[in-house]
């Protein structure tokens, strides 16, 4: 199929996009890396009376790793942020996205505004304290990742607003992190997927950690509660077995029936144990790039 018509303009400065959303408002979608977009439009499932292309904005375009913080812009692409040296978790979940062709073209601002409630970006927000920055002609809002994704493709973005970057709050002293992920087939969509950031004490006491999981539910859900039953406890097996407890309980698995929730929580149990596992063995080792 192709898409219906639709009138087209590629601004050049984040001043004049935000003047078309101001606009045309909810008619309107914006293009970056088109990876999500333009499957809807062949399918008619999305229909725009203009589509605004950001890809000459360039300031939109940087990736800036700094003490304690990662701010991207939001058409930073995918595959930048792969070959960059940026936390374990953060290279591993972005590894994950599609294929390299993906990656090449798919942009960070992208990812969080469709709001998938497998993607990767969104892991990587709620881990690292994302704060998601959207601008329009009316000012800018400063959206915690926690807030930002309502429910499923559903966002608190407002039709007229722009994401410009995320900030990430990189751990203090040394921490381990990792994200592991199910899918079928390398490059489908995840079937669940958790991103852990963790710091050890030198006698192994959990100083601080962070646990997000993608796929299990209709939005991505930082699990706050097994993250407390860790914290403060002497990382061991049973340590890991506990939170994954937690972690179950917390969640609200989305599916058609019983069978495929059960399925996702299993899913998410048993990827949420490997990424913590991991996350400590990179912590105790001091091989992670989250230091």
């Amino acid at each position: 199929m192709k898409p219906p018509p639709f009138a087209y303009e590629a601004p050049e400065e984040l001043a004049e996009a935000m003047d078309l959303l101001a606009r045309w408002g909810d008619e309107a979608k914006l293009l970056a890396g088109g990876q999500s977009l333009m499957p809807l439009l062949a399918f008619r499932l999305a229909r725009p009376e203009i589509l605004v292309d950001l890809n000459r904005v360039r300031e939109l375009e940087h990736a800036d790793l700094g003490a304690g913080r990662l701010v991207l812009g939001s058409l930073t692409r995918h595959r930048t942020i792969e070959q960059a040296p940026v936390p374990d978790a953060i290279r591993e979940a972005v590894s994950n996205i599609g294929h390299v062709a993906i990656r090449n073209r798919g942009t960070v601002g992208g990812s969080l505004a469709h709001a998938d409630p497998s993607a990767e970006w969104a892991a990587v927000a709620l881990a690292y304290d994302g704060v998601i920055v959207a601008r329009s002609s009316a000012g800018e809002r400063h959206i915690p990742a926690g807030e930002f994704f309502v429910g499923f493709l559903t966002s608190d973005l407002l039709p007229t607003e722009v994401i410009v970057r995320l900030e990430l709050a990189l751990p203090e002293g040394p921490a381990g992190s990792a994200f592991v992920e199910y899918a079928r087939r390398h490059g489908d969509f995840a079937l669940g997927g958790v991103a852990a950031v963790l710091g050890l004490t030198p006698d192994r006491q959990v100083r601080h950690v962070r646990l997000a999981v993608i796929g299990a539910a209709t939005r991505p859900t930082r699990c706050h509660a097994a993250e407390r039953a860790l914290l403060g406890r002497e990382f061991d097996d049973t340590a890991v077995l506990d939170a994954a407890g937690v972690l179950a309980a917390e969640l609200e698995p989305s599916g058609a029936d019983a069978g495929e929730r059960r399925f996702r929580l299993q899913v998410a149990t048993t990827l949420a144990r490997r990424a913590l596992t991991v996350a400590a063995a990179r912590a105790t080792n001091g091989v992670s790039q989250d230091a």
